[in-house]
């Protein structure tokens, strides 16, 4: 490497390779936090992102020297409608010593019969053998590491939308024992969960989702390469790759062209300030650009989140979080002028 100027940085996090495009629009967390908490609570919700805006707060950082005074923070609103659990599923370790599900709880689908049908095979025989699958989870319990309910949103809901297939996503309970957590499931089967039965304003919470998506781009904009003045030594061509070697069968770190955007991401320890169901502390005159008016229940999380307008992302409790003991956030104005500009 002696003809490579030493101090160039790399370029690109090889920690986020390969950047192709998201498999699902609303992707399932792959891990969870344990909670030790004596009663189970589900750690996941889904929510619909709706605009920016900024609100006023006091800021409560002893070590501020704002501390005691209001603060401008820019804030996400987030558009969070009741979800309905469809099924209650519960998992354990298989021959192989990989978790697989040892048996699942269906209840009443109402107006979402057809659309599961498409997505569950075997629905039908799954229903049927209900009585079954339970006492098969009863008697169990002692293998039985997890449970998760199957939830499907409600974008019927949110008149922004113009999607009306709901999305299904997995949510895994925490906190209790196996026992109150199968007691747990069991009440919330064919019923809504509230955004406010799982979160609470203060609380820290992750945010996975798929970033806003750009397209096929070059090396200039996807990495942020600098483009050499031309001259012989490399007159052949700019913003080329030049030659790589035979690397198959081994990641190639050399910035080249490809997909930017619209990746899988995880967001981490994005604070809830506000949780509430009165739109008019935060519809603005005219709507959201691109959105419109919040019908629902809301979120107000500090700071911007991934994805474009109307982006299902998922809400997880926090699974490595640098506080358990935040306040209620104290916001003494919201901004609700038009958005339009």
């Amino acid at each position: 490497m002696g003809h490579r100027k030493l101090s160039s940085p790399r370029r690109g996090s090889a920690g986020l390779r390969p950047r192709k495009r998201s498999e699902e629009l609303l992707p399932s967390p792959r891990s969870y936090p344990e909670l030790n908490l004596p009663n189970p609570v589900a750690l996941g919700f889904v929510g619909y992102k709706v605009g920016m805006t900024h609100i006023f707060m006091i800021d409560e950082d002893r070590s501020s020297s704002m501390f005691g005074k209001e603060i401008y923070v820019p804030v996400t609103i987030l558009e969070t409608p009741p979800v309905y659990v469809l099924a209650l599923r519960a998992y354990g370790l298989d021959s192989k010593g990989e978790h697989s599900v040892i048996g699942e709880v269906w209840g009443d689908l109402g107006d979402f019969t057809k659309f599961v049908t498409r997505r569950v095979k075997g629905l039908k025989v799954q229903k049927e053998k209900t009585e079954q699958q339970l006492k098969k989870i009863e008697s169990s319990m002692d293998n039985i590491s997890y449970f998760r309910l199957l939830i499907s949103t409600q974008p019927h809901l949110i008149p922004a939308l113009s999607k009306k297939t709901p999305d299904l996503v997995e949510v895994q309970i925490g906190g209790g024992n196996p026992k109150s957590q199968l007691e747990y499931g069991l009440k919330l089967l064919g019923n809504t969960l509230s955004v406010k039965d799982v979160f609470k304003e203060g609380q820290l919470m992750d945010i996975i989702g798929v970033t806003k998506g750009h397209g096929f781009q070059g090396v200039i904009k996807r990495y942020g390469v600098q483009e050499l003045p031309r001259w012989h030594k490399h007159r052949k061509g700019s913003r080329k790759v030049g030659t790589k070697g035979p690397s198959l069968g081994t990641p190639s770190y050399v910035p080249q062209p490809g997909q930017m955007g619209f990746h899988r991401r995880t967001e981490y320890n994005k604070r809830i300030l506000k949780i509430s169901d009165d739109t008019k502390l935060i519809n603005p005159k005219g709507g959201f650009v691109r959105y419109g008016l919040v019908k629902n229940t809301y979120l107000l999380v500090e700071g911007s989140t991934i994805g474009s307008i109307k982006r299902p992302l998922f809400l997880r409790y926090p699974i490595r979080p640098y506080s358990t003991q935040l306040p209620v956030p104290k916001v003494t104005y919201v901004d609700v002028n038009s958005k339009q500009g």
